[in-house]
């Protein structure tokens, strides 16, 4: 199942759990390698574009409502997510390092599996042999490609990362390969976030919990407590590397590394000893001030990028991509009058945003708040002026940060970390192209225009909507995605909305309900089955002696009776 489940202050992505299902392979090198060719097929872009894009439903309907209503309306536009170039770019590259990292794991192979003996005697010698450790881990030495994306804050770094992760089953269950027993678990994706202290021994904890939480093992209980030094750590990272088959380590807000006491070298050589020893493909995420990690050594700074960086701006006012970007978004209104998209509210809203996408969504948002309840505006219309007294007002507080911005003021953007500025002419000299191709454009508009998108996108709107209302205690997230894809796909293409979901509910009743009853024939069934137990268990609540009234309901004979 799905979902975003919080431990203690952070949130850990969960994916889906699947049964291996072994796929023919495009490419030989990938074939006879059950961690790959359970793998879903390699993507297509009509296929990321399909997966990828989330658009929020406001119908006629809605727009009718109160302004309090419509208030609540307008907060399904932060889940907005517009496919860019950029996002097709990340896919390709994780989809290869995924693969390419199973390439020296095959559990087929020999040299895997001896590579496992090894760090399973590793294991066995680590309270005595702990000061050899480093020297015994390049014994079983397995570069994988890593990759790193730096960004502007509000960008949408995370945001991606997490759909296109989602794209794959983070738990693969294998249990049977080319007719031979094959009982292992693979984890496909594991998604970290750096500790705000920048510790490496608190970067490995966050490792073993990751895990833990994951399949409900004990590991930090049992190798992350205080002594362990930050080598020991990495040896039974690696041993659960090789264990579950970890397809791909992504660190998230890696530039919190700055805040430790540790050094810059000390740091990088941790990130390349994760890659070459632990040998799983690792994805750094960090704002701009994390390319201070990389400034000065750039034998590390190649490393931690081997696959390239990608070096994730804001988009520019010109460009295709921010035209699409702005003309998609525009049409999420949910105002008495639908404004038109002029060149001067273009613009305006440009300015204010400066290209960056969180910023954007916001303020789009704010606009439409703040012309709801507007008296000066009966009409609530958006305009140039009302973009820019919106910004003023309501995003005050980033204010210097955007001017410091909009002037590329370097002494200014100096202030602020998580602005996007050159500081390494040598790493940072990976320009993407911010021109959407026209190919990529029409698909997308065609995409919009097709029967299959437009249930996709309803199915979507509709199970967020349905599961928010936390009605069905015994309905999973797949549950009610089931539910609601079978509504969808069987009635006709321009049913309501709302009867949709009417139709959804009442049925998740009913399957909730059903759940509830089988739970409770089964208990039920369970007392038929053992009905010993049953008096047993009534007798010692009435703190009776069992024999008693196991004898009373004739389940004990009179053995003199009997014999008579």
């Amino acid at each position: 199942m799905r979902n975003l489940g919080k431990t203690n202050d952070m949130v850990v992505l969960k994916g889906e759990f699947e049964k291996g299902v072994y796929k023919e392979q495009p490419l030989s090198e990938y074939a006879n390698n059950p961690f790959i060719e359970a793998l879903p097929p390699i993507l297509s872009e009509d296929v990321v574009l399909e997966r990828f894009m989330v658009t929020p439903r406001i119908s006629d309907q809605d727009k009718l409502s109160e302004s309090n209503i419509r208030y609540h309306v307008l907060k399904r536009v932060r889940n907005f997510i517009q496919p860019l170039p950029i996002h097709f770019e990340v896919e390709r590259r994780l989809s290869t390092l995924i693969r390419r990292g199973y390439l020296a794991r095959n559990p087929l192979d020999s040299t895997f599996l001896e590579r496992v003996r090894v760090l399973h005697e590793l294991r066995e010698e680590e309270e005595i042999a702990h000061k050899h450790i480093k020297e015994r881990l390049n014994y079983i030495r397995s570069t994988a490609d890593s990759l790193s994306i730096i960004g502007i804050s509000g960008i949408g770094k995370t945001t991606a990362i997490e759909r296109l992760l989602l794209m794959y089953p983070q738990v693969i269950k294998h249990e049977t390969y080319g007719g031979q027993p094959f009982n292992r678990t693979q984890i496909v994706w594991l998604k970290i976030d750096c500790p705000y202290d920048g510790s490496l021994s608190t970067l490995c904890k966050s490792f073993f919990k990751a895990i833990d939480d994951l399949l409900g093992t004990r590991y930090l209980e049992k190798y992350g407590y205080l002594n362990r030094v930050t080598s020991t750590m990495l040896l039974h990272m690696t041993s659960l590397a090789s264990m579950y088959g970890i397809g791909v380590l992504v660190i998230d807000e890696i530039q919190h590394l700055l805040h430790s006491k540790n050094d810059q070298e000390e740091m990088l050589n941790f990130f390349v000893t994760l890659s070459n020893t632990v040998g799983i493909p690792t994805v750094l995420i960090g704002t701009s001030k994390a390319q201070k990690l990389f400034k000065g050594n750039f034998r590390q700074a190649r490393r931690a990028a081997s696959d390239g960086a990608i070096i994730w701006d804001r988009m520019a006012e010109d460009s295709e991509e921010w035209e699409l970007f702005l003309e998609t978004l525009w049409e999420l209104q949910c105002l008495k009058t639908h404004s038109d998209l002029t060149e001067q509210a273009k613009k305006a809203f440009y300015y204010e945003c400066q290209g960056i996408t969180a910023l954007a969504v916001n303020l789009f948002i704010l606009v439409q708040e703040r012309a709801l309840f507007d008296e000066d505006n009966p009409n609530e219309t958006i305009t140039p002026q009302v973009i820019k007294k919106t910004a003023k007002e309501d995003m005050q507080t980033i204010q210097p940060m955007m001017t410091a911005i909009r002037t590329n003021n370097l002494a200014d953007m100096m202030k602020y970390e998580d602005i996007m500025i050159n500081l390494d002419e040598v790493m940072l000299n990976h320009k993407r192209n911010t021109e959407i191709t026209g190919r990529i454009q029409d698909a997308f508009k065609e995409r919009q225009n097709t029967i299959q998108y437009k249930r996709q996108d309803t199915i979507e709107n509709l199970r967020v909507e349905v599961a928010a209302l936390g009605i069905f205690d015994r309905l999973k997230d797949k549950d009610i995605k089931k539910l609601t894809k079978n509504i969808v796909e069987e009635s006709p293409l321009d049913t309501d909305f709302h009867q949709l979901k009417s139709d959804v509910i009442q049925q998740g009743i009913a399957l909730n309900q059903q759940k509830k009853e089988q739970k409770t024939k089964a208990k039920t069934k369970n007392a038929d089955v053992l009905p010993l137990l049953t008096l047993r268990k009534r007798a010692l609540d009435k703190k009776q002696h069992p024999h008693e009234l196991l004898k009373a309901n004739g389940y004990i004979k009179n053995p003199l009776e009997e014999f008579y």
